[in-house]
């Protein structure tokens, strides 16, 4: 899968929070997000891979928190990443009204993926397994 070609988060709150955070699979997997692995720009990203085939619980990889911005100010995004947000990426996040994009740049993949318990909001993730 091509990790590095998410560069939004979309979350519902802001975070002054800048620097390293690590992108985290969630433990559950409810049916309407497998049923979005059936869609074509997911299944595409996917690259033949299945809803059955991601992990859970475990950390995916680094990135760099750039900034953060209200998705009505999207248009900001290209000034920090350098180029407009591309149309998969719109399809990979929730971008109504009230929300937030928060601008990342990919830095690696986590690749002895241990699992780990997570928690909503920013928290402490050890990479002393990785």
């Amino acid at each position: 899968m091509e990790l590095e070609q998410k560069e939004i988060e979309t979350r519902s709150w802001y975070t002054s929070y800048r620097g390293e955070l690590v992108i985290h699979a969630a433990k559950g997997f409810p049916k309407w997000a497998r049923e979005t692995c059936e869609e074509d720009d997911f299944r595409h990203a996917l690259m033949g891979l299945t809803a059955n085939d991601l992990p859970l619980s475990v950390g995916l990889c680094v990135v760099e928190l750039l900034a953060c911005v209200r998705t009505e100010d999207l248009h900001k995004a290209e000034m920090v990443l350098g180029h407009k947000p591309r149309a998969r990426e719109i399809a990979f996040g929730d971008y109504t009204e009230g929300r937030y994009a928060w601008l990342t740049r990919f830095i690696r993949p986590i690749s002895n993926q241990v699992p780990v318990k997570g928690a909503l909001g920013l928290w402490e993730f050890r990479e002393s397994n990785t």
